[in-house]
């Protein structure tokens, strides 16, 4: 059955992409380009499930293709089926939301044949990562993600801004398949074609400080697709100027490739470490969690807010990893796996509320053609349905109960809270620091989500194009409805996720296979017994004080018709868009707080009347946040790369006769390089 669907997924696949180059433009080819995703993901998802209930692993390899290498080795076992399923649930509502929002680049914007060819691939490349089984199969599948992926962000290539974001994004993108090459050829002894299997096996007899430059170069090479601080700066460029469903999926499913590449590398062919390890992602973690919703909060790009959001998540997931790898090193088992059970939830359940922001997003963009927020408002009035699933989206986000965000970083709180049973004191100060950044974290993303919502969808129109704003069609709003039904299911229902996770950590690292503990009344308690909560309870609770406010106004007599008066608007005959609050207001209290981390500059500009300085005529307010890592990190190294260039082009004078000295000194070069060596 599974070799079954794993041929459908390649035909669907394939059919999707080929319809892309068949059709082109118009609805016929749009929708068989999502039908081919839509099959293909669901053939993956079931794949995934069908492993992950049985237990065991499959393989299958293709030797004569690419024989000089081993050939394509497929191997799927409970982790990689679970990135599976995470590609799955991803892919379907944006390829049914891609559909109709597509429809914009029928203009000329863009390539419809190369959106919907790169997507297919993209979508099937993912698969493959994971389901790789050798070094070759990997890195093979590892650059078809990257390359596609760079096609389907510089969709709109004649847009100036698009082209920049595209080159730092394969820029980064083959920064890290050197060190996944390098890390991957230590890892062998050069040998091209070994199978993860003989790459576990081998670990064992390795010395520490080689293990050590291995993480290391696991954790950069890993980390830059993740997108974790500093190494991020692709995501904020990159993730806005995609077309929205195909930024949905990078932020949702494409950064957890990182994710996975880490936890198969350190935990899995390694075997885990030290704890000084999990110390390293811990601290990382928590930076990149502080520093993502930090920058987030000063944005007024509302996709551009989004993608900071993405580095915040993942440095939740980090967090609870690298808590797993510090209590295996201990020997605390059941916290380790606590903490890896969280950071997997987190995944997936990041996966699921930034598809649907990301939709909603675009939606947003697609109805007023703008990206900043300070030129919407009021849209909740025209696009009703959107302005819900937004909702759902950035209360889950924000760990609200009972939607899924809450439960995962729930699990990781309490994982946290174990790290006073390790009898050391920098884990006396590692552990409740990281508590408190979580805590932080948590706290600043509700903020900003009070004015990413507010200020998009409330109060009144501030511009033309938000005034006529309308509704997305209906395959739009079925996305977004899919990805806001799986965060309510997957914050009522941890009971029947945590166990599901428990099994993809089965024999990982020397985890056993012990599911997290849980009472009969349906109620999630750590193993540690820090905390008990029970979601469907919170949530009968909630819906119970809902329905009881109607019955409490009718019981007391409230007068519940519909009254309607004009707003105060401070002696002012009528309200205007000038009156209301804006996302730069909003954010100027932490702004101050932080002043020290954003070294703000700012412009300000008043023209009095001529004939009294108390008649203002205008203000002019312009702020810039300082871009720490650009400026002080990457702008150095790019003008060092830059001298060396100019450098190195004084080589090439033209002259034959100096060509054939710089041979012939290599060859001499190389030569007494093997006499050394030999």
């Amino acid at each position: 059955m599974i070799d079954t669907l794993f041929i459908g997924m390649i035909l669907a696949y394939g059919f999707g992409a080929s319809a892309a180059l068949v059709f082109g433009r118009g609805s016929i080819g749009r929708w068989l380009v999502a039908v081919g995703s839509v099959l293909g993901a669901g053939a993956g998802l079931a794949i995934g499930i069908a492993v992950i209930a049985a237990g065991t692993p499959v393989e299958a390899s293709i030797p004569g293709l690419f024989s000089f290498a081993g050939g394509l080795l497929v191997r799927l076992d409970s982790l990689g089926a679970f990135f599976l399923i995470l590609i799955g649930l991803g892919a379907i509502p944006t390829a049914l939301y891609g559909a109709s929002y597509s429809k914009t680049y029928e203009d000329g914007r863009g390539s419809l044949r190369q959106l919907g060819l790169m997507l297919n691939l993209f979508l099937f490349s993912m698969s493959l990562v994971v389901m790789a089984g050798n070094i070759f199969t990997f890195l093979f599948a590892w650059e078809c993600m990257s390359l596609t992926s760079y096609f389907l962000v510089i969709t709109e290539a004649n847009e100036p801004e698009t082209l920049g974001a595209g080159s730092w994004y394969l820029a980064m993108a083959h920064i890290s398949l050197v060190f996944l090459t390098i890390l991957f050829l230590l890892l062998s002894g050069g040998d091209w074609s070994a199978s993860f299997n003989s790459l576990r096996s081998g670990a064992a007899v390795l010395s520490s400080p080689l293990r050590n430059v291995l993480f290391v170069l696991a954790l950069i090479g890993f980390g830059l697709k993740a997108g974790i601080v500093p190494l991020h700066v692709w995501l904020p460029l990159a993730h806005p100027v995609a077309p929205s469903h195909v930024s949905a999926l990078m932020s949702g499913v494409l950064i957890k490739m990182g994710i996975y590449g880490l936890l198969r590398v350190v935990l899995d062919l390694l075997g885990g470490g030290p704890a000084w390890w999990g110390g390293v992602v811990l601290g990382v973690g928590s930076v990149s969690a502080v520093l993502g919703v930090l920058y987030a909060l000063m944005e007024h790009d509302l996709k551009r807010l989004l993608a900071f959001h993405s580095v915040e998540n993942i440095g939740i997931i980090l967090i609870g990893i690298g808590a797993g790898l510090i209590f295996r090193s201990y020997g605390l088992i059941t916290l380790a796996l606590l903490g890896f059970i969280g950071g997997l939830y987190h995944t997936l359940n990041h996966a699921v509320f930034k598809g649907l922001l990301f939709l909603g997003a675009g939606s947003v963009l697609h109805a007023t053609h703008t990206r900043n927020v300070e030129k919407m408002g009021g849209l909740i009035k025209s696009m009703p349905w959107t302005a819900f699933f937004f909702l759902i989206g950035a209360a889950a986000i924000s760990a609200l109960p009972p939607l899924n965000g809450f439960v995962s970083e729930w699990l990781v709180f309490q994982a946290l809270l174990g790290g006073f049973q390790i009898p050391k004191p920098e884990m006396a100060i590692i552990m409740p620091l990281a508590v408190g950044m979580l805590a932080l974290t948590s706290g600043l993303a509700a903020a900003c989500f009070v004015k990413a919502f507010g200020i998009t969808f409330l109060a009144i129109p501030r511009s033309p194009e938000a005034e006529q704003a309308h509704e997305s069609s209906w395959s739009m709003r079925l996305g977004m409805g899919m990805f806001a039904v799986l965060c309510v299911a997957l914050g009522v229902l941890p009971f029947a996720v945590v166990p599901q996770l428990s099994r993809v950590m089965t024999g990982l690292g020397g985890l056993p296979a012990s599911p997290a503990a849980f009472s009969f009344n349906l109620t999630l308690q750590s193993p540690a017994a820090f905390g008990q909560m029970s979601p469907p309870i919170i949530a009968l609770g909630l819906v119970v004080i809902l329905g009881l406010i109607p019955v409490g106004m009718r019981i007391f007599r409230i007068n519940q018709k519909r009254r309607v008066s004009a707003t105060w608007a401070c002696g002012q005959i009528s309200q205007t868009p000038r009156m209301e609050y804006t996302a730069t207001a909003f954010a100027e209290p932490l702004r101050r707080v932080f002043a020290q981390l954003f070294r703000p500059t700012k412009e300000l500009s008043i023209d009095f009347h001529p004939d009294s300085k108390y008649f203002v005529q205008s203000i002019e307010y312009r702020s810039e946040i300082l871009p720490w890592f650009e400026r002080f990190l990457y702008r150095p190294l790019l003008e060092m790369f830059h001298f060396s260039a100019r450098q190195v082009r004084r080589l090439q004078s033209g002259s034959l006769h100096l060509y054939l000295l710089y041979t012939s000194l290599a060859l001499v070069l190389l030569l007494v390089v093997a006499r050394w060596i030999k």
